[in-house]
């Protein structure tokens, strides 16, 4: 009687088997890894495209709005005055509520279109939307002492970002509903976010007794970071009332603010 050998094939098939099996779920794997990182990818591209674009869009549209409803309250005519003339010591105004706009600022230097609210305070809700906010506690335009305000560079309607270029006798022009302001930019300054003796009455000098009347512009930096702050600042070199008109490198972008262009 001839032995019946086993069937050696009958063990190939289930070691086939595990292996196809193995090899799917690994590619699967892959390929859904693949698509949760495509997903992330997407996800973080419409988030710049949101941060670097869309914030910029909706700022634009709610400063301009802020500068129109300012701009309403305005008096005064539209032509420069004649010849340089001292009016004396500068009007300055109180601070007002938190969220009202205080002035429109110009800043050739950063374009011939370039103007922007300055609201009282730098929370979120106004440095997001509204513009440049003016640090609470610090001078008001004109006074002697810091008046200080802040801006984002690169989102939320980038309001300070060309700040690196100011070149010293830039000129900064602050209009208020008292009279123009005209700042000179002096110098920048690369600090830490602690360095909160920028807003110094004298920047930079704690108690020092001020003479001066100084814009302490602050933002974030390098421009599309926020480890650093970058500081300008400028002094006051002379003001006049809203009573007499504009300084004559602003008048036309004045009277474009006011509708009259």
């Amino acid at each position: 009687m001839t032995q019946q050998q086993p069937e050696a094939s009958a063990a190939v098939p289930v070691t086939s088997s595990r292996r196809r099996n193995s090899g799917s779920a690994a590619r699967k794997a892959v390929q859904i890894t693949g698509e949760l990182l495509l997903t992330a990818g997407a996800v973080l591209l419409l988030f710049v495209a949101w941060e670097l674009w869309w914030t910029n869009v909706e700022a634009d549209a709610t400063q301009a709005k802020a500068i129109d409803g300012f701009a309403k309250e305005l008096t005064g005519p539209l032509t420069p005055p004649a010849g340089a003339t001292d009016y004396g010591k500068p009007a300055v105004s109180a601070a007002p509520a938190y969220g009202d706009t205080i002035g429109i600022m110009y800043v050739p230097r950063f374009g011939a279109d370039y103007s922007r609210p300055i609201v009282q305070g730098t929370g979120a809700d106004v440095l997001d939307s509204l513009g440049l906010g003016h640090y609470a506690g610090t001078s008001m335009p004109g006074a002697a002492g810091n008046f200080a305000v802040a801006g984002h560079r690169q989102t939320h309607g980038a309001v300070l970002d060309n700040i690196h270029e100011l070149v010293p006798g830039d000129r900064i022009y602050v209009q208020t509903k008292a009279g123009y302001y005209t700042y000179v930019y002096r110098n920048n300054q690369i600090v830490l976010p602690s360095r909160t003796d920028v807003l110094l009455p004298v920047p930079t000098k704690a108690g020092a007794q001020p003479r001066d009347s100084y814009l302490t512009m602050t933002s974030c930096n390098p421009r599309f970071g926020s480890g650093e702050r970058i500081i300008a600042y400028s002094l006051l070199e002379s003001w006049q009332p809203a009573s007499v008109g504009p300084p004559s490198d602003i008048a036309a972008l004045v009277a474009k603010t006011r509708g009259k262009a």
